[in-house]
């Protein structure tokens, strides 16, 4: 590869995630893919002793190509992986499986980094390998996860998790929050903003100038009537009409036990959950290896692995990159629709 030609692919920002975990090792095998090289020119944010340890562990044949500036990752070559070395960590805080403070203001490093990049306009787009969260808190940041987090940095309040495959894409009105507190959460303004931010979202996800979005409902059978509640009739339904007014094709509320089959044949191009696990159980009943989380609604764009740090497996080499592959390739995409 030339400089000349890497120039016309977007630099995909790769950060490591928990160095502890399995991040470097995916990270490794994804970019061993050649589709990683044809479309993009990845950068990973990390750590040289952990990605070096990576290298080694999964048998690759690669160099890294340590560099100060983003646009130094151009000069790569196909059997180098540029890296922008953001900690210097010590054989005591990369132990497998071992959640550190050390490692945990790592991880902040590295995320806070590539979406200031992003930002800048100085990579395309940012791909994130898994975090623990223990480590984070460790080093003092209290955050639930990347996505509250980055939408901090970024500025903003309207936000969405998002987790897609292929054949589902599932949006969450809450994200991680316990179940008891699930039903005062679900306001007016809250299901209608996930709609229209939903929309926004997959319209750039595939290209579907006008998707047709499934709203599911709270409670059991819609509430039967208002028998099991009444969220569906004073909140939800309300907030679909006003989408519905704004030229959004959003569908519901329609019951969660039932939607999924027909979500699973295409009838849908999307799904608004109103909570996590109502959500994300038949997500990854489908797309457990391939699904991809990804925020809307930031200024930048930002995919992850649809799983996490994997202390088991981490050092064995045998954690699949399936997952980081598909995100990648979705942050490649994404870059191509405005």
């Amino acid at each position: 590869m030339t400089e000349s030609n890497e120039a016309n692919k977007p630099i995909i920002a790769i950060t490591m995630g928990d160095p502890c975990g399995i991040g470097p090792e995916i990270i490794v095998k994804a970019l061993a893919h050649s589709i990683v090289q044809e479309t993009c020119v990845p950068l990973v944010l990390g750590d040289r002793a952990a990605l070096e340890r990576a290298i080694r562990v999964c048998g690759a044949n690669f160099a890294l190509l340590e560099i100060k500036e983003p646009e130094d990752a151009l000069r790569a070559t196909g059997n180098s992986i540029p890296l922008l070395p953001l900690s210097s960590l010590t054989g005591a805080d990369l132990h497998y499986g071992k959640p550190t403070a050390a490692a945990g203001e790592a991880v902040y490093r590295y995320i806070c980094t590539a979406a200031r990049l992003c930002l800048d306009g100085r990579v395309a787009a940012m791909a994130t390998a898994p975090i623990s969260k223990e480590a984070m808190h460790r080093a003092g940041h209290d955050y639930p996860g990347h996505t509250e987090l980055l939408a901090e940095m970024c500025g903003t309040d309207e936000y969405v998790m998002m987790l897609a495959g292929d054949i589902l894409r599932v949006a969450l009105v809450t994200i991680h929050e316990a179940l008891k507190d699930v039903p005062g959460l679900i306001t007016f303004d809250r299901v209608l903003q996930t709609i229209r931010v939903t929309a926004t979202g997959v319209r750039r996800l595939t290209g579907i100038g006008r998707p047709r979005l499934a709203v599911l409902a709270l409670n059991p059978h819609c509430g039967e009537g208002g028998r099991f509640g009444s969220e569906e009739r004073e909140v939800i339904a309300p907030a679909i009409l006003a989408a519905q007014a704004e030229g959004i094709d959003a569908m519901g509320p329609l019951s969660a036990d039932t939607l999924f089959h027909f979500a699973q044949k295409g009838e849908y191009d999307g799904v608004v959950a109103m909570y996590h696990d109502q959500g994300l159980i038949p997500l990854k009943m489908l797309h457990f290896d391939d699904g991809v989380n990804v925020t809307l609604g930031l200024p930048i764009i930002r995919t992850s692995v649809d799983h996490g740090t994997a202390y088991d497996l981490a050092g064995t080499g045998k954690a699949s990159e399936t997952s980081l592959l598909a995100a990648i390739r979705m942050a490649v995409g994404m870059t191509g629709r405005k």
